[in-house]
Order: C-alpha cells, then structure tokens, then sequence
C-alpha cells in the first residue's frame, strides 16, 4: 500500500499515457462509456434471441398438447402461424444478432479500440482510474488503490 505521503497513482496498466491532457483522457473516458452501452445493449440482444427460441420451443409444445386434447385444427393453426415465425421480415433472431455483429458491433469496437491504442497507449480505463485516485480515502480500509499482494 502506498503511504499517505506519497501521491496515489492508478496502477500501470491505468496511468495516464505521457502526451495525454486531461481533455483527451475525458474524451476517450466518454468514448468507452459509449462502448460499454453497446456491449450492454449486445447483451440484451443475446438475452431476446434466446428468450424467442424458448417461447418459440414453447408455443410448439403448446401445440403439440393442443392436439393431444384433440384440438387438432387449431394445433395446425397454431403451427402454421406462431411456431418458426420471422421475428424481422426473413429474418429469425440469429440473424438479427449476426446482421448486427457485423453492420454495428464489430465497426465500433474497431474504432473504440483505434482510439484508445492512438491516444492512451492501448490503456483501458484511465479515467475510471483516475477517478477512483480522486475518491478514495487513502489509509481506510476499503479504499486501497489496489489489490495488495497476496489478495
């Protein structure tokens, strides 16, 4: 642990890349916030593909139990027009994920991932880190800078 005389600093992986002013640090700091709403967002795509195979497979069992009940026309109907429907015209939910991976995803983590090798020496997260220096109450527990060894 770093004494309460000595300034804190991030550790190396997070330090503040030599020609870097506060303003570019900021810039890239809102530039992987933006990145981490797409992950977020790429994730809530992941949970609707599969939460449309399930109800999907479920709407097919419902099926099949209706014409077990002998309701057969109406399993047929609902067979017909639920079950392996589109979600997207020609598209089931895979391919949304996949049109989305190439036309959106892979496009920005490209240029999030340029950015950050150009102006923070491939750094992530130097802001955050300098953030945490600025909040944490060096000396408490809780509030180290970083893991201590053997952690």
């Amino acid at each position: 642990m770093t004494d309460d005389a000595t300034p804190p600093q991030p550790d190396a992986a997070h330090l503040h890349p030599d020609g870097a002013d506060d303003d570019t640090v900021a810039a890239v700091g809102k530039l992987s916030e933006g990145w981490e709403w797409v992950e977020r967002a790429r994730g809530r795509l992941f949970d609707f593909h599969q939460l449309m195979g399930h109800a999907d497979a479920t709407i097919g069992e419902a099926a099949d139990l209706l014409e077990a009940a002998g309701h057969r026309e109406l399993a047929e109907r609902v067979r017909a027009e639920a079950v392996g429907r589109n979600v997207l015209r020609g598209r089931w939910t895979f391919q949304v994920v996949e049109e989305f991976d190439d036309e959106y995803y892979r496009p920005v983590a490209g240029i999030e991932r340029l950015v950050r090798d150009e102006l923070m020496d491939g750094k992530r997260h130097v802001f955050e880190a300098e953030l945490k220096e600025e909040r944490r109450t060096p000396g408490r527990p809780g509030h180290t800078s970083r893991p201590e060894p053997g952690d």
